[in-house]
């Protein structure tokens, strides 16, 4: 029998912190960047992440983040494309 995949988990303080980020992106007052320079927050999103980025600092349990997930798994290989290149030759007259 295969195993049940185990299901990513945050901790409930963890969420707390979201909820935090939300109400402050609501208000219009959350503000991203080290000490709030990097302007205002934008989109729900970007309230998020920087809900989820406070947690881990705080070492709470959240899950790692998962692009770095992605880019180990999936491998691209890109195709070179060659440009054939015409020289002309110079007609003596």
């Amino acid at each position: 029998m295969a195993r049940k995949a185990k299901k990513r988990r945050y901790s409930r303080s963890a969420g707390n912190d979201v909820e935090r980020e939300m109400r402050r992106y609501k208000k219009g007052t959350a503000k991203s960047g080290p000490g709030g320079r990097g302007g205002r927050v934008k989109s729900r999103k970007q309230a998020i992440a920087i809900g989820l980025s406070e947690a881990r600092a705080k070492g709470k349990k959240v899950p790692k983040k998962a692009s770095k997930q992605k880019t180990s798994k999936k491998k691209t290989s890109k195709k070179k494309t060659t440009k054939k290149s015409s020289k002309r030759k110079s007609a003596k007259r």
